[in-house]
């Protein structure tokens, strides 16, 4: 029996628009289970209780680049070993992903905003529908992170799939960490377009053409979603 797993992972939330939070991003990562990728999980864990974390320790990389949270303690070298470990997972791994970025500044209420959301994805999903529906089986995890997603989720992906769809914590699935460095990067990307990119962010990367390089176009050109799947 072929199974797809999608993993779904956002950044920002449904508040109006702030200077410092002006984008929300969704991103949904593709996993087909008849590929392997435990020996990649494998390494993960194995960077991870190098760094003095548990191996099922949960990366969130925007923290981790403005060292905040549990990586408050965490010199710059450390914190970039830690990220390129995410990021070298990421790219081992046999996985695509769709990211969607919205201006929050672009909707005069939450409704028009979750709106838009709703027509990208469902957009996506009728596009793809071909691909998608050649598996016997999805599931689709989420965090139930926001209520408005998790409408979404449910009602979307069992109108057009029939779709299993699991509550799960981020730390049980190294692939949702994926999701997350997924969406920090589409929000770098959006900024390096638009504002420019913050002071610890710009330490953290040395420079927007190392970013560019080493990683959004890397993420852009080996992982994003197959248009003619």
């Amino acid at each position: 029996m072929s199974r797809l797993s999608v993993f779904i992972d956002e950044s920002g939330d449904f508040g109006s628009y702030e200077h410092h939070a002006p984008y929300y991003i969704i991103t949904l990562v593709f996993h087909d289970q008849g590929s392997d990728i435990s020996e990649q999980i494998d390494h993960l864990k194995r960077h991870l209780v190098e760094q003095n974390f548990a191996e099922n320790h949960a990366i969130h990389s925007a923290p981790l680049i403005r060292r905040e949270r549990d990586y408050s303690g965490m010199d710059l070298t450390a914190r970039r070993k830690l990220f390129r470990s995410l990021f070298t997972f990421m790219r081992l791994c046999d996985i695509s992903y769709k990211s969607f970025a919205f201006k929050k500044r672009e909707f005069s209420d939450h409704d028009q905003m979750v709106s838009r959301i709703s027509r990208e994805v469902s957009t996506f999903l009728k596009d793809h529908l071909a691909f998608l529906q050649s598996f016997d089986r999805i599931i689709v995890y989420y965090d139930n992170g926001q209520k408005e997603i998790t409408n979404l989720v449910n009602t979307l992906f069992n109108a057009f799939l029939e779709a299993e769809v699991r509550k799960v914590s981020p730390s049980d699935y190294s692939l949702f960490q994926a999701a997350d460095m997924f969406c920090t990067l589409a929000l770098l990307e959006e900024k390096r377009k638009n504002e420019g990119l913050s002071n610890s962010e710009k330490e953290f990367f040395m420079s927007i053409r190392d970013l560019k390089k080493n990683y959004l176009k890397t993420r852009q050109c080996e992982k994003a979603f197959p248009v003619g799947a």
